[in-house]
Formats: structure tokens, C-alpha cells, sequence
């Protein structure tokens, strides 16, 4: 899950200087350890043997669905991203969509809080002579629709799974509350500057200050100024989309569609590893409650909370010695090959 945050505009040049590789070089170490400690933990809890069989058994099939489902999740997210660009520049291709998009992916998952995807995103449109500015418009437009949808589709599915949902986290209920209203205030803030600017200037002019009274931001005027120059041309561009009511409606769709594909991975590695008994609806909603657990950690990619988190709310689901190779191709699948093809993206960005 992304977090949309205008002063991100501040960072775009900020993020590709040399001073920012000791700390991107940090996170790819991390990255690396907490997935060489997934492994020693596996090996020394499951044993060598038993892991080898977990692997000879494996359903292919469901590791297939598993892979078609994370591409279309790809896909549909470049979707989302590529209708609003191409409304601001018509000759927008959409495999410069995808690539931008994949570029978000590598660098959402290597930044704590999944900041530092949509400065790069920005940066590389920037490359094909799109405005910065135009681009986060973009990217906030997409950021509405795509949590909108996100908490719809949850709260749908939620009510119609209440009773098996509320008994396996009774104990976590108020993370779940905490996580969906963290949701519709981020929504609503970015509204609201599409909307209201004096409103959101009254809410972040004394934060961007306080940050610059502490040194976190250095030149908090400037910050300021260019904000308010991004919240005019958000706005313009927010009520030139506004009137593209048939495009927002599309935009909707295929952010269902994305929510679904990627909430369906961890079904499809629930069932390659042989567990059956609990449906296809009722998985959802637990993993949409591990997504929420997740945006509350900073380290790169939820390390460490997305693997305890995935065992604690799956343990009782999962059969008895197959959760922890799960654990490791869920995030296979929406961790470790998004950085990879990212990766990839971003190095054939030009």
C-alpha cells in the first residue's frame, strides 16, 4: 500500500543524489538479511528434509495462479496510474506507464513507509518531459481511487465474512479500526487539497515549519512555497478529472480488480502447499488486515512485521509444518519479484 504525501515533491531531485546510496545500500542489506533469517529459521523449525518434500509436493498450479495473479495486479495498477498521465499528455504510451509504475514498485518496497516510490515515479516521467507536478497530480488522483476502492472492497468483503473474520481477530480488532481510519483520513487529506487549499495549507504550513524548527526539513519557506505552487496545479488538474467521470469510473474498476488479484496470491499459496477447508472469501479479508498491519511499519517493505504478521494471523490456517515455506513465497510474490523486476524497470528507464 502507497502513501501519497505532497512533500514528496521536495525529495524528487533529493532521492537520485549519491548522499541517498548508503542509505538505499542499507535497505538492500536489510532486505537481504531478514531473507537469509526467514531461511535459517525455516531450515532449523521444519528441517532440511521436510522443506525438500514441502517442495517436491508443491502444487504447480496454484504457484502458477499465483504468478498470474501478481501480474495482473501489475497491470492494473499501471492502468490506474497510465489514464489520468495520458489525459495530461495524450501521447503517453502505456509501457512507459508500466515501467514507471514497476520503477514505483522497486523503490515503495526499499523505502521505509513505501516513501520513496512515487518521488522516483515522478522523476523518471519527468525524464520523457512531463512536469513533476503534472506527475504527482497524477499519482494523487490514482492514490483516491485506489484506496477508495481498497477499503470498499475490504469493508464489503468483511461484512459478508463478519463472523469468521471477527472470531479469528477478535484479539486484533482495533488495529483493523486504526488501519481503515489511517485510510479515509489520508483520502480525505488529498481531497481536501484538490478541494480546499486554504484548508490543507492550515494543516501543513505549521508542520512543515515545526519540521524545519528541527532540522528534519532545511529550508521549510521553500518547502512551503513549492507546495503551495503543487496544490495549484493539483487543483486544476484535480477538476479537469473531476468532469472525466466515465475515466474515474474505469479507474475504479481496475482498482477492484488490482485489490482482488493481489489479496488472491495468498489463496493461491494456501492452496499449492495442499491446505484446503477455508474459502477463497474468507482468506481476504485476514489478508487485508495483514496490508493494514503492514503500513504501520517503517522498515523497507514491512521486513520482519509482514513475515510475523503473516504467521500470526495464518498459523491456524495453514496445515502443520507449511506455513513458514508460505510465509516465503508470499513474499516471493509481493516483495522479492517486484524489487527484481523494478530493478529491471528502472535500469531500462531511459
Amino acid at each position: 500500500m502507497e502513501d501519497f504525501n505532497p512533500e514528496n515533491i521536495e525529495t524528487v531531485e533529493e532521492t537520485v543524489k549519491p548522499s541517498n546510496k548508503k542509505m538505499t545500500i542499507f535497505n538492500f542489506i536489510f532486505i537481504a538479511v531478514v531473507f537469509i533469517g526467514l531461511f535459517i529459521y525455516m531450515v532449523s523449525v521444519d528441517g532440511i528434509d521436510n522443506i525438500l518434500e514441502l517442495l517436491k509436493n508443491v502444487n504447480y498450479a496454484w504457484v502458477f495462479g499465483g504468478v498470474l495473479c501478481l501480474v495482473i495486479q501489475w497491470i492494473c495498477e499501471a492502468i490506474v496510474l497510465h489514464l489520468p498521465i495520458k489525459r495530461m499528455y495524450p501521447e503517453q504510451r502505456f509501457s512507459n506507464s508500466f515501467k514507471v509504475n514497476m520503477v514505483g514498485q522497486l523503490f515503495n518496497n526499499i523505502t521505509p513507509f513505501s516513501s520513496g516510490g512515487q518521488p522516483m515515479q515522478a522523476y523518471v516521467f519527468s525524464k520523457s518531459g512531463k512536469r513533476v507536478s503534472d506527475s504527482l497530480s497524477a499519482m494523487a488522483i490514482k492514490f483516491v481511487v485506489t484506496q477508495t476502492a481498497l477499503v470498499l472492497f475490504t469493508l464489503i468483503v468483511v461484512i459478508f465474512e463478519f463472523s469468521f473474520f471477527a472470531n479469528l481477530m477478535r484479539d486484533f480488532v482495533w488495529i483493523a479500526v486504526a488501519g481503515f481510519a489511517i485510510n479515509i483520513i489520508a483520502i480525505l487529506l488529498v481531497l481536501l487539497a484538490g478541494f480546499k487549499k486554504r484548508a490543507i495549507t492550515i494543516i501543513t504550513n505549521p508542520i512543515i515549519r515545526f519540521l524545519g524548527k528541527i532540522h528534519i526539513i532545511k529550508h521549510p519557506d521553500d518547502t512551503i512555497e513549492k507546495l503551495s505552487h503543487s496544490i495549484d496545479n493539483f487543483r486544476e488538474q484535480f477538476l479537469i478529472i473531476r468532469s472525466e467521470k466515465k475515466m474515474v469510473l474505469k479507474m475504479f474498476i481496475v482498482a477492484i480488480i488490482q485489490s482482488l488479484a493481489y489479496y488472491s496470491i495468498t489463496y493461491m499459496v494456501y492452496r499449492a502447499f495442499g491446505n484446503s477447508g477455508i474459502g477463497f472469501w474468507q482468506i481476504i479479508p485476514v489478508q487485508a488486515f495483514l496490508l493494514l498491519i503492514m503500513t504501520f511499519i517503517p522498515t523497507p517493505g514491512s521486513g520482519l512485521a509482514a513475515e510475523g504478521g503473516f504467521l500470526l494471523l495464518f498459523q491456524s490456517i495453514f496445515q502443520n509444518g507449511t506455513i513458514n515455506m508460505s510465509i516465503l513465497f508470499w513474499r516471493l510474490y509481493t516483495f522479492y519479484l517486484p524489487i527484481i523486476v523494478g530493478a529491471f524497470a528502472y535500469l531500462k528507464r531511459e
